[in-house]
């Protein structure tokens, strides 16, 4: 498991039809070690702070190879690292095999997955494809966001070691699944509520779902 690129950007003001709209999705890389705090990566930073950053969502991570994969579904070879807005582009850690409550030593840094990424209109924005962050949350190719345990520096080769696991175990993919298109499955819910590291505005959704059942 490795950190490929590291990739930032200050909020700027881009225009989406007839309106101007601020946003930090479009990323680009760096070069060398660069800081990790708790709220962001130094060079980093986001428009709406309701939706993104904060102590849980410090940075977001996404698999290299979902790049293979949009190639293909979308017919287009014009990626570069920063594509769908991720401060790290990562190997070797994918959906399916990185997990909820996951603690990673990276770098200089300790970092714990806390949740699947919703896409945004802005993804579409960025993208070019209005509809691409439905095509995005339908894949399950969502990538992952990253609370801070230990602010350090960062960089491009460093390594992914993982430190830390929790019982549960939900894959990123199962729990981004499960909120979007399992409203129903209450078992899946009350599962996901017992992952500590879990963000707040995640945990609170899981909680609605079951206080609407009369299971809360």
């Amino acid at each position: 498991m490795r950190l490929l690129s590291v990739n930032v950007s200050p909020p700027k003001e881009i225009r989406h039809g007839s309106r101007t709209v601020e946003t930090g999705i479009f990323k680009e890389p760096v070069e060398g070690r660069v800081m990790l705090r708790n709220l962001n990566l130094d060079g980093d930073g986001q428009a709406d702070l309701v939706n993104h950053g904060g102590p849980h969502r410090a940075a977001y991570a996404y698999p290299i190879e979902n790049y293979a994969y949009w190639r293909g579904e979308l017919g287009r070879d014009d990626f570069s690292f920063g594509q769908f807005g991720e401060n790290f582009t990562v190997e070797g850690m994918t959906e399916d095999g990185v997990s909820i409550g996951d603690v990673f030593r990276v770098g200089g840094a300790l970092v714990e997955v806390s949740q699947p990424r919703p896409p945004c209109f802005k993804l579409g924005i960025k993208m070019g494809m209005p509809r691409f962050p439905k095509l995005f949350l339908a894949s399950g190719r969502v990538g992952f966001y990253l609370r801070v345990l230990e602010e350090g520096e960062v960089g491009a080769g460093d390594i992914f070691e993982r430190v830390g696991r929790d019982p549960e175990g939900m894959v990123v993919r199962e729990v981004s699944h499960l909120l979007f298109f399992e409203p129903g499955n209450l078992e899946g819910a009350a599962r996901a509520l017992r992952i500590r590291a879990l963000s707040p505005g995640w945990r609170g959704s899981f909680e609605e779902r079951l206080a609407g059942y009369g299971g809360a």
